[in-house]
């Protein structure tokens, strides 16, 4: 009965906080637990009772005050001074960009319309097709959720009660084995077409950009370095940072106005509620799960499949492509966490961070997967490329990912090696 509530109001197209808030209530009276009403409220309120959901606000506003400035802009001349005339430079520029941008925003989603609002146009002028230009605009997006900080991350680490810190560190080396198997895939794309050579600055573009460009490197330094260095937590750095990216777009590039602060802040305000109300009511759907055993059961059904912990991951991997098709990242994480990390410790010994990232990145697939993917829709209503076109452009990408969680699954140590 429960699950078909589920499904129905899924279905029907009602939020995901919803959902998950309806679900567990209807648990509750089927099951005939009422006592378990007087609880309700008080495990709404403990889903949102985490010092390190603090970041969640601050990382969004990092962004939206970055994109206000006109950081991001800058960013991508920094990043062409040092390309020269590479084929394909811009596509590699529009890559590096998102690693830099994937520093700072920590939401796929954000990044993706930001980047498309910036890159895609500047490549379809320089003569890249549309579709691939798209495609590879989304694809850095994938980044986002990887490259710490990430509101994944975050999450994740609040759900699992482990150090948000070491969880960024964590994605470290698997956000650079995703960089680099991105600029493989665009040597391989560009072997086959024949993508336009960058425009060469002239001495003074690249002394202005160089210039211009610096400062913003201040963003991530205080970021990582911060957390890296131990003198600052992940939502001390977010706050940081937030300071950092105002300070430069009001006073060093003076594109960023007083006058659309408080626009800057209703949006924050908007899209942190979203999140702070998911993560509430999936807290209460955990609690009637951990309540009905479902780790412990699907615990047992698992054990007489395998009892190896790299073919235990490939099953996740499955299972997990699937549900982040279907639902949203932090909807997904929330819902699948309390389920499978008690099954991963306990039952194949698997180590709560190298389990993250591999989550992680596996839900970050479904953005850009369909029937959902809210970056897919995302990046065709910013770009008017059509979805089928864009998704097939994005192929090479999305088989990189995939080659990246197997090796992810197979080595721990390429997760665990710096914390």
């Amino acid at each position: 009965m429960v699950a078909s509530t589920f499904l129905v109001l899924l279905l029907i197209g009602l939020p995901i906080s919803l959902v998950l808030a309806i679900s567990a209530l209807s648990y509750i009276f089927v099951s005939g637990q009422t006592v378990l009403l007087h609880s309700y409220s008080q495990q709404l309120f403990s889903g949102m009772e985490s010092y390190g959901l603090l970041a969640v606000p601050l990382f969004m506003l990092a962004g939206e005050l970055m994109n206000e400035g006109g950081i991001t802009r800058r960013l991508v001349d920094f990043a062409g001074v040092f390309m020269g005339r590479v084929r394909g430079g811009l596509a590699y520029i529009n890559l590096i960009v998102n690693m830099m941008m994937a520093s700072i925003i920590g939401s796929a989603a954000a990044q993706i319309a930001i980047m498309s609002r910036v890159m895609v146009p500047e490549m379809e002028k320089q003569g890249y097709d549309k579709s691939l230009a798209a495609a590879t605009t989304a694809a850095g997006g994938l980044l986002s959720p990887i490259i710490p900080p990430s509101m994944l991350f975050v999450i994740y680490g609040v759900l699992a009660q482990i150090a948000i810190g070491d969880m960024f560190i964590a994605g470290i080396i698997p956000g650079i084995m995703m960089a680099f198997g991105f600029f493989v895939a665009l040597a391989v794309i560009g072997y086959f077409k024949e993508l336009p050579v960058l425009k060469v600055q002239t001495k003074a573009e690249k002394i202005n950009s160089l210039k211009l460009g610096l400062p913003t490197l201040v963003i991530p330094l205080v970021i990582v370095g911060g957390i890296i260095a131990g003198f600052a937590t992940p939502t001390e750095s977010a706050a940081i940072a937030s300071v950092a990216a105002f300070c430069l777009g009001a006073f060093l590039y003076r594109e960023l106005k007083f006058s659309r602060l408080p626009d800057v802040l209703f949006r924050t305000a908007i899209n942190t509620s979203i999140v702070a109300f998911i993560v509430a009511t999936a807290k209460v759907f955990g609690w009637i799960i951990i309540y009905e055993q479902v780790p412990q059961t699907l615990a047992a059904y698992l054990a007489t499949l395998t009892q190896n912990p790299f073919v235990f991951l490939l099953l996740v991997n499955i299972v997990l492509l699937f549900v982040g098709m279907i639902l949203d990242g932090i909807a997904a994480l929330i819902l699948v966490v309390p389920i499978l990390l008690p099954i991963a410790q306990a039952q194949y010994g698997i180590d709560p961070y190298h389990f993250g990232v591999i989550v992680c990145i596996n839900l970050v697939l479904g953005l850009l997967t369909p029937p959902v993917g809210a970056g897919l829709f995302i990046t065709t209503a910013m770009t008017g490329v059509r979805p089928g076109d864009l998704f097939r452009s994005l192929m090479p990408f999305l088989l990189t990912t995939v080659i990246v969680l197997i090796l992810l699954s197979w080595q721990p140590w390429l997760v665990t090696a710096f914390i």
